[in-house]
């Protein structure tokens, strides 16, 4: 055989491999993550809400605020931000706190207990300094949706545009 056919079927093996998702534990999806984006079905908005502060954070979030929650991995960690849904991101109507509506949904046999932490991301260019907001002690029944507020102190002058997105920074669950 020539060099270019040995070539050939070598670039045709690999996209094969590529194409069939023969690489590792996530079968045939392209790139391995898990998109989840319930829908809310009611809920109180009760227990939940909890001040946050303000200050830089190097974790780096999953969610975008266009709603959905993005995870790429199976740690214990992905599993309890799969089960929130950011609903909005937005300052409040006293232009004196960035909220977050928060859509959390137990679809598991047990409660669970999530606390979770959402960062609240400057614009590119922008002087603003990223802001963190958390939800502690959640309470969610098995098979139940909860709505929540994560609250961060607004600190800028404009009307909170300097904030591109929030995202989830941590998130975890624990049975009750």
């Amino acid at each position: 055989m020539k060099f270019r056919h040995v070539r050939a079927i070598a670039v045709f093996g690999i996209a094969i491999v590529a194409l069939t998702g023969a690489r590792g534990s996530h079968g045939g999806s392209c790139g391995g993550s898990s998109h989840s984006g319930s829908s809310s079905s009611g809920g109180s908005s009760s227990g939940g809400t909890s001040s946050g502060t303000s200050g830089s954070d190097s974790s780096s979030g999953t969610s975008s605020s266009s709603g959905g929650t993005t995870t790429t991995g199976g740690s214990s960690r992905d599993k309890a931000e799969r089960d929130i849904k950011i609903d909005s991101c937005k300052l409040d109507s006293s232009g004196k706190n960035l909220v977050a509506r928060l859509t959390v949904t137990n679809s598991g046999s047990v409660d669970y207990t999530y606390n979770v932490t959402m960062k609240f991301n400057p614009a590119a260019g922008s002087s603003a300094v990223a802001a963190t907001a958390r939800v502690n002690s959640l309470k969610v029944k098995a098979g139940a949706s909860q709505q929540t507020e994560a609250t961060a102190p607004y600190t800028g002058k404009g009307d909170g545009s300097e904030y591109k997105d929030c995202v989830v920074s941590t998130a975890s669950k624990s049975a009750l």
